[in-house]
C-alpha cells in the first residue's frame, strides 16, 4: 500500500468516510455527492488519530521545513493543527470563519508575529475556496503563508486550479482517487460504481441531475 492508501484505509476504518452512490448526499452548495467525509470521527479513535497526526507532522516537516507557525482552520482543523504543532514544537493559532461579534472581535486566535512562515492545517479540502479565504485573512495580518496541508481532498480540478492561481503549495495525506481505488479493492464498491464515483470527481456540480 502507498502512504495515501494507508491513510484512506484508516479513514474507512474509523467510518469517517461513507460512500453511497445509489443514494447521494446533498451538500450545502446543492451538489449531489456520493461520498460524505467527516474526519472529526477519527479523533475518537486514539491509535488511528495518532497515526494521522504523525503522518501530518511528517508531511509538514518534509514539504515545509522552514515553517515557524501552524494555523488551524476552524473548526475541524483546530484539533489536528494543535496536535501537529505540539509534536513539531511549533506555535499554533487558528482562524475563525468570521471575526467574533463580541469581545476583541478577533478572527485569528493566538499569538503570532508578522512575517512568520505559516502552514495552514485543514482536515478536508473540496473546492479550495474556503481554505484560500483563510489564507487571505492570514496574509492581510502580515503572515507569510508558505503552504497548506490536509488529511483528505476530493481532488477536484477546480481546487487544483485555485491553488495554482493563488501560487500556494498544497499537499494532502490522501485523496479521493486513492480512497475509491481502495474501496474497489476491498469490495466496498463494484467496478461499475467505481467508474460512476470517478465521474462525480470530474463533474461534481452536474452529477446526479
Amino acid at each position: 500500500m502507498t502512504d495515501a492508501s494507508i491513510v484512506a484505509a484508516k479513514l474507512l476504518q474509523a467510518n469517517a468516510v461513507r460512500l453511497s452512490p445509489a443514494a447521494p448526499f446533498t451538500w450545502a452548495s446543492g451538489w449531489k455527492s456520493p461520498i460524505y467525509c467527516d474526519n472529526r470521527k477519527v479523533l475518537s479513535f486514539p491509535f488511528i488519530r495518532d497515526y494521522i497526526k504523525s503522518e501530518m507532522c511528517n508531511l509538514v516537516f518534509e514539504k515545509f521545513p522552514d515553517a515557524s507557525l501552524l494555523a488551524g482552520v476552524a473548526t475541524a482543523g483546530i484539533a489536528w493543527g494543535a496536535m501537529a504543532a505540539d509534536q513539531l514544537k511549533l506555535p499554533f493559532i487558528y482562524v475563525r470563519p468570521q471575526p467574533k461579534a463580541h469581545g476583541l472581535g478577533n478572527q485569528i486566535e493566538g499569538h503570532f508575529e508578522k512575517g512568520q512562515a505559516t502552514v495552514v492545517i485543514e482536515d478536508l479540502v473540496s473546492t479550495g475556496k474556503s481554505s484560500l479565504q483563510v489564507v487571505d485573512v492570514l496574509k492581510k495580518e502580515g503572515l507569510n503563508v508558505i503552504g497548506m496541508v490536509s488529511i483528505f481532498t476530493y481532488d477536484f480540478p477546480v481546487a487544483s486550479a485555485a491553488f495554482q492561481e493563488a501560487g500556494l503549495a498544497y499537499h494532502s495525506l490522501t485523496d479521493y482517487p486513492a480512497l475509491i481505488r481502495l474501496a474497489a479493492e476491498q469490495g466496498i464498491v463494484s467496478a461499475d460504481q467505481q467508474e460512476l464515483l470517478m465521474q462525480w470527481r470530474d463533474q461534481p456540480d452536474t452529477w446526479g441531475r
